[in-house]
C-alpha cells in the first residue's frame, strides 16, 4: 500500500515537471527565440492555454502527500518555509505577467512585463531544482524530526546545511538548463517560421549542455549520497528510470537531427520522467534524509497515514485520475497544432 502511494506521488510530480517544465522553459527563452513583439506574443500563445492547468498537478501532489504521508508534509512545509514562499511569489509574478502584458500596447509596459515573465520562469526552474537537490542531499533533521533551513550556512552538503550549497546549486543549474532545452523542443513543435527555426537551433546547443551537466550532477550525487545509486540498481523502477533517461536522450538528438519536433519533445519528456523515476527509486524508502545523523531520517514506512485511510483513498483516486486525464486529453486536442500570434490586448486563452 505504501509503495503504491509513493508511486502515485512520483507520477504526479513527473506530470508537473514535464508539463510545467515546457511552460517554464519556453518562457525563459522568450527573448532568445522571439526577436519582435509579435514573436514574443507567439511564445505566450504557445503556453497560454494550459499554463494554469499544469500547475494543478503541483497542488495535487501536495494534497496526495497530505493524504498519504501527513508528517512528511508537515515537516517539509515548516522546514522549507522560506523556499516555498519564494516559489509562491514567482509563480504569482509569472501568472500576472502572462495575464496583463498585452493589456496595454505601450512598449515600456510590455518590455517590463516580458522581463518579469522571463525572470520569474528562470527563478521557478532554479527553485524547483534546488528543492530536488535538497531531497537528494538531505536536510538537517534533528532528533525531534524537524528542521529549518537558511539560504546557506557553510556551503557544504553535510552537517548543518542550508537550502543552497555547491551540490544544490549544481542541481538547480542542471534543472534550469533541462527546462530550457525542454521548452525549446516544445516551442519548435508548437510554432512555425523564425521562432521554430531559432528554437531548433537553440535546442541542439542546450541539450549538449544538459548532457555535460548530467555527468557533473551524477558524479556529485555519488559523492554527496552514494547510497542513492545502490538503492537505484536494486529497484526494478530504478532500471526503468535509467532506460527512460537513455531512450529519451536518443529520441531528443535523433528528433532534432531529423527536425522531427514531436519526437524531440517526446524524448525530452521521457528524459525528465526517467530522472524522477530513477531518483525516486534511489531514495526510497527514505523521504527526508538527515545530514546530521542518518538515524534521524524520515522514511515512508514509518510516517505513512493509517492503512485503512490509504485503502479507502485508493477507491476514489483512480476515478479522479481518469477524469483528470480525460479532461487533459480533451483540452490538449483542442489546443493542438501550431499557434498563431496574439493580437493586441488579447488574452492567452
Amino acid at each position: 500500500m505504501i509503495e503504491i502511494w509513493y508511486a502515485v506521488l512520483t507520477f504526479m510530480l513527473i506530470m508537473f515537471l514535464v508539463l510545467e517544465g515546457f511552460d517554464v522553459g519556453a518562457g525563459m527563452l522568450q527573448y532568445l527565440v522571439g526577436k519582435t513583439e509579435e514573436e514574443r506574443r507567439t511564445i505566450i500563445a504557445a503556453i497560454g492555454p494550459l499554463w494554469s492547468w499544469h500547475e494543478v498537478w503541483l497542488v495535487g501532489f501536495g494534497g496526495t502527500l497530505l493524504l498519504a504521508f501527513p508528517k512528511i508534509l508537515a515537516v517539509s512545509f515548516s522546514g522549507f518555509y522560506l523556499a516555498l514562499f519564494l516559489l509562491l511569489w514567482v509563480l504569482v509574478l509569472r501568472g500576472v505577467s502572462i495575464e496583463i502584458s498585452g493589456h496595454i500596447t505601450d512598449p515600456l509596459w510590455r518590455t517590463a512585463w516580458h522581463t518579469v515573465f522571463v525572470a520569474s520562469n528562470a527563478l521557478i526552474a532554479i527553485l524547483v531544482g534546488a528543492a530536488l537537490g535538497n531531497v537528494v542531499r538531505g536536510v538537517s533533521l534533528n532528533a525531534d524530526g524537524t528542521f529549518a533551513l537558511a539560504f546557506f550556512t557553510n556551503f557544504s552538503p553535510r552537517g548543518n546545511v542550508g537550502i543552497l550549497d555547491w551540490f544544490t546549486v549544481t542541481v538547480a543549474v542542471f534543472t534550469l538548463a533541462t527546462a530550457a532545452a525542454h521548452g525549446a523542443n516544445g516551442l519548435a513543435r508548437k510554432t512555425e517560421g523564425p521562432v521554430r527555426d531559432r528554437s531548433l537551433r537553440l535546442a541542439g546547443r542546450l541539450w549538449k549542455i544538459v548532457l555535460v551537466l548530467l555527468v557533473v550532477v551524477t558524479i556529485e550525487s555519488w559523492v554527496v549520497r552514494p547510497q542513492l545509486f545502490s538503492g537505484m540498481i536494486h529497484q526494478p523502477f530504478g532500471w526503468l528510470g535509467l532506460a527512460c533517461i537513455a531512450g529519451g536522450i536518443i529520441a531528443v538528438f535523433t528528433g532534432l537531427q531529423s527536425q522531427r519536433e514531436s519526437r524531440a519533445f517526446f524524448g525530452s519528456s521521457v528524459f525528465i520522467a526517467g530522472l524522477m523515476i530513477a531518483g525516486a527509486a534511489g531514495v526510497f524508502p527514505v523521504m527526508l534524509y538527515s545530514t546530521l545523523v542518518p538515524e534521524y531520517s524520515l522514511s515512508a514506512y514509518q510516517n505513512a497515514a493509517a492503512g485503512r485511510g490509504l485503502a479507502i483513498a485508493l477507491v476514489w483516486w483512480p476515478v479522479a485520475l481518469v477524469l483528470a486525464l480525460g479532461y487533459f486529453r480533451f483540452i490538449s486536442r483542442h489546443y493542438s497544432g501550431k499557434v498563431k500570434p496574439l493580437e493586441d490586448t488579447q488574452r492567452p486563452y
